[in-house]
């Protein structure tokens, strides 16, 4: 058994926009508490990615005791009241159909004007029937807000060193939009973990992360900026996956409604087969 400490918690609350920080998180049944509960929506249901919308970036979330709050530099903030009332949309998360609660017209015309097309603001259900891929999650049934494909991911700070020392610039950990960074561990470690255990809280990492252009935009701008992808390609590509690969995906497994601090121990379980230096 490996020691390995939690040294940065992060939520999203709605997708694709700006990270928050946090120092402790409550752990939901989907994964951190609010994080990816809110998505933006075309006029087919399809959520906007940083992908192809960037300036996703320059929407900044914050929780209130009682609303999400949104703010963007060039208007005034929007509050949204946490409700589980309004219209259910028939949505999309990749080629996951979902559904999402309508927000309402002042959260509509708050989004589309600020990103400047037509689009919608919607949350997550009580309830969300959306389930990690069991292919990889097993027979841990994983329930999931707007992620993309699993309730966590987990990331290692010494993989980053790793690359960031191989970059013509570093690049800051938040452009991998993870949930728990690690310390302590050896770099690429993370790929051979089996379990994380931080108190009652039990992780099993199940698959690496496909890395799209999203860790080539810079999250305070918007802006495209140095793109990791070319010097991971060489040794991060995954022929299974046909992708390249940079941190965990994670269920689960025990400890919904714990809490998880930064700065915990956390224990660290790696696959049978695997050595680590």
């Amino acid at each position: 058994m490996t020691t390995a400490t939690v040294t940065e918690l992060f939520i999203y609350p709605v997708k694709s926009t700006r990270g928050i920080a946090r120092d402790r998180v409550r752990i939901a049944a989907t994964g951190f508490e609010w994080d990816r509960q809110w998505m933006i929506i075309d006029h087919k249901g399809t959520f906007l990615s940083q992908r192809t919308h960037p300036q996703l970036t320059q929407i900044v979330p914050q929780l209130a005791p009682d609303a999400l709050i949104l703010r963007h530099a060039k208007r005034a903030s929007l509050t949204v009241p946490f409700t589980d009332h309004g219209e259910r949309l028939a949505v999309s998360v990749h080629r996951d159909p979902c559904v999402g609660i309508d927000q309402g017209s002042e959260a509509a015309e708050w989004v589309s004007a600020a990103l400047g097309q037509a689009v919608r603001l919607v949350r997550v259900p009580d309830h969300p029937a959306r389930r990690a891929n069991p292919k990889f999650a097993g027979t841990v049934e994983a329930p999931m807000g707007f992620a993309d494909g699993f309730p966590m991911l987990v990331c290692n700070q010494a993989s980053l060193d790793d690359l960031n020392a191989r970059m013509s610039a570093p690049i800051p950990m938040e452009r991998f939009r993870p949930n728990i960074v690690l310390q302590g561990l050896a770099p690429w470690a993370e790929d051979r973990i089996d379990t994380l255990t931080v108190g009652p809280l039990t992780l099993r990492l199940v698959k690496p992360c496909t890395r799209c252009a999203i860790p080539s935009i810079d999250q305070r701008t918007g802006e495209r900026s140095t793109d990791p992808l070319p010097v991971l390609r060489p040794f991060r590509f995954d022929r299974e996956l046909l992708g390249i690969t940079f941190g965990e995906n994670a269920v689960i497994v025990a400890g919904a409604g714990c809490e998880l601090a930064r700065g915990s121990a956390a224990s660290v379980s790696f696959e049978p087969a695997a050595t680590v230096s």
